[in-house]
C-alpha cells in the first residue's frame, strides 16, 4: 500500500557503500510514498534516483583517528549547517547511514530538536569503545543493522533495532560466473587472475595500493603468467591507482572503473582493503586475503579498545578465522604474497565455498524492503 502523505526525507550516506545502501532504500522508499522528496549528502546511485545532495559526498570519507584531525574544522561546519538547515526546515524523518563520527553528532542535535532520527548501519561498538551505545540511544529513535549480531547486541541494551540484512546480500547471485565476468572485462580466461582492491578513500589507495603492487610482483615470480586486475571507485580513484600501476611496468595490470563485483567474480583470489569490501568478496564466494594499514597513532589508539578477535566481516560472522587478516606490521610485500598465493590455491576456494553460501544465506533478507518498513512504521 503506498501514501500521497507529503514526506520530506533527509539522509547523509558518508561514502560508496552508503550510496548503494541509500540507494536501495530510496528505492523501496519511493515505492511506499511516491511523493516523497530526499535531500541531504549522497552519492552517485543516489542522485540518480533523484537525490537531492547539498554536498560531495567525498568530503565525509575519511578514514583513521589521526587522519581525520585536519578535516575536524570543516566537518564541525558542514555538520553545522545542516543542523540549522534542518532546525529551520524539519525533514519528516532523518536517517543516518554509517559515518558514525559525523552522524551521530548531527542526529543528536535533531532528535533534541524533535526530528525522528534513524541510524542505518550500526557503529562497530560491539567491537570497540562499547561505551559509544549510550551515544547511540541519545542520537536515534531507531538503528538498522546489516548483521544479525549486531541486533543482538542492541536489544541487550535495551534500544530499538531491526536487524534487516544487507543488500549486497539481495543483490549478489548465489553463484556468479567466473567465464562470463572474464568475458566481459575482455580478459585471458587461461591466466591466474588476482583482484586487488586497495580501497574506495583517496588516503586508502595512497596507503595501500603500492603495498598491493609490491605483494603482486612478488607473486608473479612463482606464477609468471599472473594478472592483476584493479576496479577503482570513481574517476579520481581511477587516476590515482593508474599512476602507481605505472610503477610496476612489468606486472600485467588492468585498472577499470567500477565495475567490482565483476573483478572479483572474474578472479581466482583477491586482495584487499579491511572493509564492506570483504563482505562483497564473500558473496562472491572467492578467496581472499585482506589487509590494512592506518597510522601508528591511530592503531595504538584502537587496538587497545578492540572487543574482537577479527576485523574482517567473514570472520566475524563465521567467529572464525575463514580468511588470513595481515594489518598493520604484519602487512608486508613478503606476508601479503605468502598468503596470496595459498588463496590462489583452487583447494582453497573449495574448502571456503560452503561456508561462505550459509553466510550469504543467513544476510539475504530483502534489506532494503524490510529497512523501508521500519522507516515507514515512525513515519505513520
Amino acid at each position: 500500500m503506498t501514501s500521497t502523505k507529503k514526506i520530506r526525507i533527509a539522509i547523509v550516506a558518508g561514502e560508496a557503500s552508503g550510496d548503494l545502501l541509500g540507494a536501495g532504500l530510496i528505492k523501496a522508499l519511493q515505492q511506499r510514498f511516491p511523493q516523497a522528496t530526499f535531500e541531504g549528502i549522497g552519492g552517485p546511485r543516489m542522485l540518480a534516483l533523484g537525490f537531492e545532495s547539498f554536498e560531495s559526498m567525498e568530503r565525509l570519507a575519511v578514514m583513521g583517528l589521526t587522519e581525520v584531525l585536519g578535516r575536524v574544522p570543516e566537518l564541525l561546519r558542514l555538520r553545522r549547517r545542516l543542523v540549522e538547515y534542518w532546525q529551520q526546515q524539519p525533514p519528516t524523518v532523518f536517517i543516518g547511514i554509517d559515518a558514525p563520527d559525523f552522524n551521530l553528532g548531527l542526529e543528536k542535535k535533531l532528535k533534541r530538536s524533535g526530528i525522528t532520527t534513524i541510524h542505518y548501519v550500526s557503529p562497530t561498538i560491539w567491537a570497540w569503545r562499547q561505551k559509544r551505545v549510550f551515544n547511540v540511544a541519545e542520537s536515534t529513535h531507531h538503528v538498522l543493522t546489516l548483521f544479525p549480531f549486531e541486533a543482538a547486541f542492541y536489544e541487550k541494551h535495551n534500544i530499538p533495532v531491526t536487524f534487516v540484512g544487507h543488500p549486497l546480500a539481495d543483490d549478489i547471485p548465489m553463484d556468479m560466473d567466473q567465464k562470463t565476468a572474464q568475458e566481459k572485462l575482455i580478459i585471458n580466461k587461461n591466466r591466474p587472475t588476482l583482484a586487488v582492491l586497495p580501497g574506495s578513500r583517496r588516503s586508502e589507495v595512497q596507503r595501500l595500493a603500492q603495498l598491493f603492487m609490491q605483494a603482486a610482483k612478488l607473486c608473479q615470480r612463482q606464477l609468471p603468467d599472473l594478472q592483476v586486475l584493479i576496479p577503482a571507485a570513481n574517476k579520481h580513484r581511477f587516476q590515482q591507482i593508474q599512476e602507481i600501476a605505472q610503477a610496476f611496468p612489468d606486472l600485467s595490470t588492468k585498472v577499470v572503473l567500477g565495475q567490482a563485483q565483476d573483478v572479483m567474480a572474474a578472479s581466482d583470489a583477491i586482495l584487499l582493503a579491511s572493509g564492506t569490501a570483504t563482505l562483497e568478496a564473500m558473496l562472491v564466494k572467492r578467496p581472499m586475503v585482506v589487509a590494512y594499514r592506518v597510522s601508528r597513532i591511530t592503531h595504538m589508539l584502537v587496538s587497545g579498545m578492540l572487543k574482537t578477535p577479527y576485523v574482517a566481516l567473514p570472520n566475524l560472522l563465521a567467529n572464525q578465522l575463514l580468511v588470513p587478516e595481515l594489518l598493520q606490521q604484519q602487512a608486508t610485500p613478503e606476508h601479503l604474497a605468502v598468503a596470496i598465493l595459498k588463496a590462489l590455491h583452487p583447494q582453497t576456494a573449495s574448502k571456503l565455498h560452503d561456508t561462505f553460501r550459509q553466510i550469504h544465506q543467513q544476510l539475504r533478507c530483502n534489506a532494503s524492503e524490510r529497512a523501508a518498513d521500519a522507516v515507514a512504521k515512525l513515519i505513520s
